[in-house]
């Protein structure tokens, strides 16, 4: 049985042609690849998230009774409002070889020449799979292949190895940050600025709070990185909203702020927030207290994607580097959904075509070498799996 043929660089005006944005379904998505997989016979299962908007997909090429080479790659991108793109971002335009188009790069490229390439891994009898693995919502909490990785070891085949298709330049990653998003809610009393002690000001006990992580984030500067692999080399902390107060001279009931952090692979998770609860209870909401007995300060985590640790010797990293043609590893700033593999105990490296300095641009791109690199790093993939 035989399917359509498309060059990478088809396939890839076609996933392209998918608003695929995080806040929107990327179910037609998913229903282009699945016609393309049953015309080809390739079996497939899909995923699909709680409220059934959204799915990831699952494909086997190769035995279904042994786990392989997991090729994993997400379909949502992130928003174009407000960038100034020359061309419409959901429609692919070639020039000056580049593909243009909202996640050519990030990361439509690597799933399009997977996809591409499925005729010639059918071809190459395979002895150890090719999985491929379409996710969603990467973008925002990388939980759309969570749902997958339960499965697999159960009615899934657990995978040898992953590679996370992010561009890294095929380039072999084997490490990069944990992200870590949070919002703290200061809830104080109201009362009329000229009469404090009637009061406390949720404004002011957030400034505390936020001026504590600043003092977090310079400490962690200071313990800096001990591998020597990171830019910037230390765990970064960052507030990026802060909102409360209804007048200048009342004495704010609530204030809001948004803060994240991004940690080194070897920083337990835990230990900021719990720094910062500690700071909060024991030194912040006293104060306030002593005026507004029912003060409170409560913080959630928002999300919480894990890093990627380095696994010197793993199936992943030494199957990538000979493919890549590399001799070393890197790490990177930015998290991909690798993290949540490797928790699961999956060898994995992020290794894909392209450069992450092109994502979320506008006029975002890839080049079409990285693009013809990218299929040539699979082609190696599918003749060292094959018969």
């Amino acid at each position: 049985m035989t399917g359509p043929r498309l060059t990478p660089l088809d396939m890839l005006a076609r996933l392209v042609a998918f608003d695929t944005e995080s806040t929107k379904s990327n179910l037609p998505l998913i229903a282009f690849v699945e016609d393309y997989l049953k015309a080809w016979n390739v079996p497939f299962v899909r995923i699909p998230n709680a409220t059934g908007d959204k799915a990831a997909l699952f494909a086997t090429i190769g035995p279904s009774d042994r786990g392989g080479v997991v090729l994993s790659g997400h379909t949502d991108v992130v928003p174009v409002a407000g960038q100034a793109w020359t061309s419409d971002p959901f429609a692919l335009r070639v020039a000056d070889g580049r593909a243009y188009g909202r996640g050519a790069v990030d990361m439509k490229g690597f799933c399009a020449t997977a996809l591409a390439l499925v005729p010639e891994f059918l071809a190459a009898r395979l002895e150890t799979p090719i999985h491929i693995f379409l996710s969603y919502d990467e973008e925002t909490t990388c939980l759309g292949v969570v749902d997958g990785i339960r499965r697999m070891g159960h009615d899934l085949p657990r995978p040898i190895a992953v590679f996370v298709g992010e561009p890294t330049g095929l380039e072999v990653t084997d490490a990069h940050k944990s992200v870590i998003t949070l919002t703290t809610g200061v809830y104080g009393h109201e009362a009329h600025s000229s009469k404090p002690a009637l009061g406390a000001s949720a404004v002011m006990a957030a400034a505390e709070l936020v001026t504590e992580l600043g003092r977090m984030a310079e400490d962690y500067v200071r313990r800096g990185d001990a591998s020597g692999r990171f830019d910037p080399p230390y765990t970064t902390i960052h507030v990026g909203t802060i909102n409360g107060g209804t007048a200048r001279n009342i004495l704010a009931r609530e204030c809001h702020f948004h803060w994240e952090f991004r940690g080194l692979p070897d920083l337990d998770e835990s230990e900021i927030p719990a720094r910062f609860a500690h700071f909060a209870d024991s030194v912040v909401l006293p104060k306030m207290r002593r005026t507004a007995p029912d003060a409170r300060i409560e913080t959630r985590i928002e999300v919480s994607v894990p890093g990627l640790a380095p696994e010197p010797g793993s199936t992943a990293e030494t199957l990538a580097l000979r493919l890549a043609g590399r001799n070393r590893t890197i790490a990177v700033p930015y998290a991909t959904e690798a993290g949540r593999f490797q928790t699961a105990g999956i060898p994995t490296v992020v290794c894909g075509p392209g450069s992450i300095d092109q994502a979320h641009q506008p006029d975002e791109y890839i080049t079409l070498a990285d693009l013809e690199a990218g299929a040539v790093f699979l082609r190696r993939l599918a003749a060292s799996l094959a018969a």
